[in-house]
């Protein structure tokens, strides 16, 4: 392992074309646009980004020249390779595009370090089996614990202190996991009420502690006409009963909801003015034995939350609440109306 300064990475750590066969390269192909959050991660943050090793093969010979004959300096050295030698990344061809877009913008990152991992180039198949070993394990962990440690992120700020501190969510919130099991004794995930916090405050352009504002104030007005929430507060209702017989604790409802919020939100940000548009929520049926959820919110009875679940799911509640579609909403309605896939 060794501590390489981040302007020799493009310099001298490759990855195979784009061109190539999947079966004659050692990696997949670049995606491309997973760089420029990446680039944008490393130039915003200079001062305490945070990346893992790079794994990469030396296709030539390396010779270790430690700094003492005995005792911890046998481990701690120089290493040296050829320059004539072809240095093959195995793991970590992402962190190295974003990091040479990053110099080009900023570069005095050139002489940050990151930890990289030699191993000796044994040919083609070895390299293949090491992306596969590096990457047999991986696990991305769940959004909720994702938005729960990130501050950073202004959204992510706002979605736990509403899990924690308002009267609708607070001990009603999964603060790590991103499904719940049927006995699970939360109503939502940490996860469900970021997406629809972003949702909710879509291009509204509010600093960080008007909109934690707002948020908190539009959901408490949800609250109020979708009793069953107030139920399992009150533990007349228990949570598992709520997600089995309605929908409206569901990642896809509480993301419809932020968008219906978003839409009356643009129209006026005065509560006196937006809140009673909300009374026509108490007009929808939100049991799963309503049938207008089939083919929506539902699939076979189950929920589901593709991209076109969730657009069918607002049309329905904008048809409800009287709210006009726009020009791509409308045009998801009407496949849905004539059976279209």
């Amino acid at each position: 392992m060794s501590m390489c300064p981040l302007r020799l990475i493009p310099k001298i750590f490759l990855f195979n074309e784009d061109e190539l066969a999947p079966e004659v390269r050692a990696q997949r192909v670049l995606n491309k646009g997973r760089l420029p959050a990446l680039t944008r991660y490393i130039v915003d943050n200079p001062d305490d980004y945070v990346f893992s090793a790079l794994t990469a093969s030396v296709d030539g010979p390396m010779q270790f020249e430690s700094i003492s004959d005995s005792g911890v300096g046998m481990r701690v050295g120089q290493i040296r390779i050829p320059m004539a030698a072809r240095f093959l990344i195995n793991d970590g061809q992402h962190r190295r595009a974003a990091i040479e877009a990053a110099l080009k913008e900023y570069p005095d990152l050139g002489e940050e370090t990151i930890a990289v991992v030699f191993f000796h180039d044994a040919g083609l198949a070895r390299c293949q089996q090491m992306f596969a070993d590096l990457n047999r394990h991986a696990v991305r962990p769940p959004r909720s614990i994702g938005v729960l440690y990130d501050h950073r992120d202004d959204l992510a700020i706002t979605a736990r202190l509403l899990a924690m501190k308002s009267a609708v969510f607070k001990g009603h919130v999964d603060m790590e996991s991103s499904t719940l099991s049927q006995r699970s004794r939360k109503l939502f995930t940490l996860s469900a009420l970021y997406f629809s916090t972003q949702s909710l405050l879509q291009g509204l352009g509010l600093k960080k502690e008007p909109a934690q504002e707002i948020v908190q104030q539009y959901w408490e007005a949800v609250d109020q006409v979708i009793p069953e929430w107030g139920m399992v507060r009150r533990r007349e209702l228990t949570a598992p009963e709520v997600r089995k017989d309605f929908i409206h604790s569901h990642g896809i409802a509480l993301h419809a909801l932020g968008r219906i919020g978003n839409t009356l939100l643009k129209e006026s940000q005065d509560p006196k003015s937006w809140k009673p548009k909300l009374n026509r929520l108490k007009t929808i049926d939100w049991s799963r034995t309503n049938s207008d959820w089939e083919g929506r919110a539902l699939i076979g009875g189950r929920v589901q939350k593709s991209h076109q679940n969730l657009a069918l799911t607002v049309n329905y509640l904008r048809q409800r609440m009287n709210l006009r579609l726009s020009p791509e909403e409308q045009r998801a309605e009407d496949a849905y109306v004539r059976g279209d896939e």
